[in-house]
């Protein structure tokens, strides 16, 4: 069986109803979407299947977390409808939304493009029933799988589709996130450096595992670095740690280079307006808090970055929000944007990190995936892609 997941220009749509599942989890504010980044994300794929002479392309996904089997009529908070008007407005044709299309009776529209009410008010989408997914296969001549955000769940709108439809491929944005994974952590250029922060060890610790494995280098920061920093014996006064991960953290220095701050920013109170003490790591106090990397320490890793092959990016140095500790998540990002390397990266605080420092351009990739790219990154084979690279031997290919 091969790895590879079919891609949808492999098929032939033509003539054909084409279920596309996306990712359309957007934000709302007063019936209006606030934020249409994955809606344009996911325009190209629509366009593409389309031009593809598609008979019919029908949209479906997720919004929010609607109670599973209750009717949309009773918790209309949820709906897509403000999506469908945002679909409509972006592709200048009427989307209609369609909510009873799983009914044994149901007459679809027959606009071009349709999008599905909310999957996960449908009773077993969470549990990934084989009755479900083949009742919204019996929708459709071929599948695709085109959101990499929920690529992770073994759902029926993700997995349990790909099982049954007749045909099943991947779409050109699912396959943009994996090509890009793959060209980061199978067919590197060396060297290899991974950034990896955030607050806890154990929040990251396979990820770290794996990336030892892999990386020449790996730059922790936030709370992970303070568990390093102490199993390294520095003190870390009050600062966010595990100290029943120090162990762990000794053998994963053994495996991979690791550089560890020689200095850092610090403040006695965690507080959006506290003010920065900058010392020697050997020099924390009891009562104190570090919230970032000093400058010496930031320059360094700046420096490394901007000498890599690939990079591998997730999680801040330090708490970027408050703006006293900003600046070791500043100069890695914009070293980041400066470096030559392949640059791969994903998760929410490092998203937020390329706005908030306006690096996105010198970023090679940028995942649409937050808990996907997690696993992925970790080497997990996520489950709709394994649904579909489970159909690929089979699919009559163009």
């Amino acid at each position: 069986m091969t790895e590879t997941p079919l891609r949808m220009e492999q098929l032939d749509l033509g003539g054909k109803r084409v279920l596309i599942r996306e990712d359309l989890n957007v934000p709302l504010s007063g019936g209006k979407v606030v934020n249409d980044s994955r809606i344009r994300a996911a325009l190209p794929t629509v366009r593409a299947a389309r031009a593809g002479h598609a008979a019919q392309v029908l949209l479906m996904s997720h919004l929010g977390r609607p109670g599973e089997g209750v009717p949309i009529a009773e918790q209309r908070e949820f709906s897509l409808a403000p999506v469908a008007a945002h679909l409509s407005q972006l592709l200048d044709v009427e989307v209609p939304l369609v909510d009873d299309y799983l009914e044994p009776d149901a007459a679809l529209s027959e606009a071009p493009i349709c999008l599905l009410e909310n999957v996960r008010v449908n009773a077993g989408e969470k549990a990934d029933s084989d009755e479900l997914a083949a009742r919204y296969a019996a929708l459709c001549d071929v599948f695709v799988m085109d959101a990499f955000g929920t690529a992770h769940r073994a759902q029926a709108s993700t997995a349990g589709v790909a099982r049954h439809a007749a045909e099943a491929c991947a779409g050109p944005l699912l396959m943009r996130e994996l090509d890009a994974i793959g060209r980061a952590m199978r067919e590197p250029k060396r060297p290899l450096l991974a950034i990896v922060g955030g607050a806890k060890v154990s929040g990251k610790l396979e990820l770290l595992r794996n990336l030892s494995s892999l990386a020449d280098h790996l730059l922790v920061g936030g709370g992970i670095a303070n568990t390093f920093l102490l199993a390294a014996g520095h003190p870390v006064g009050r600062s966010l740690h595990e100290a029943e991960l120090a162990g762990i953290s000794r053998e994963l220095m053994d495996k991979v280079d690791i550089p560890l701050p020689v200095d850092v920013r610090v403040a006695r109170e965690f507080d959006s307006g506290a003010k920065a003490t900058i010392k020697p790591v050997a020099d924390v106090a009891e009562d104190e808090l570090i919230l970032d990397v000093g400058p010496e320490s930031a320059a360094r890793y700046a420096a490394l970055v901007e000498s890599m092959g690939t990079i591998i990016w997730n999680g801040p140095m330090g708490v970027f929000e408050f703006p006293a500790f900003a600046e070791g998540t500043e100069r890695i990002s914009r070293a980041v944007a400066r470096s030559a390397a392949f640059s791969l990266a994903g998760g929410g605080e490092t998203v937020t990190a390329i706005d908030r420092f306006d690096v996105a351009d010198g970023v090679s990739y940028i995942s649409t995936g937050g808990g996907a790219f997690l696993e992925a990154v970790q080497g997990v084979t996520l489950p709709a892609v394994a649904a579909l690279a489970g159909r690929a031997a089979t699919e009559p290919a163009l």
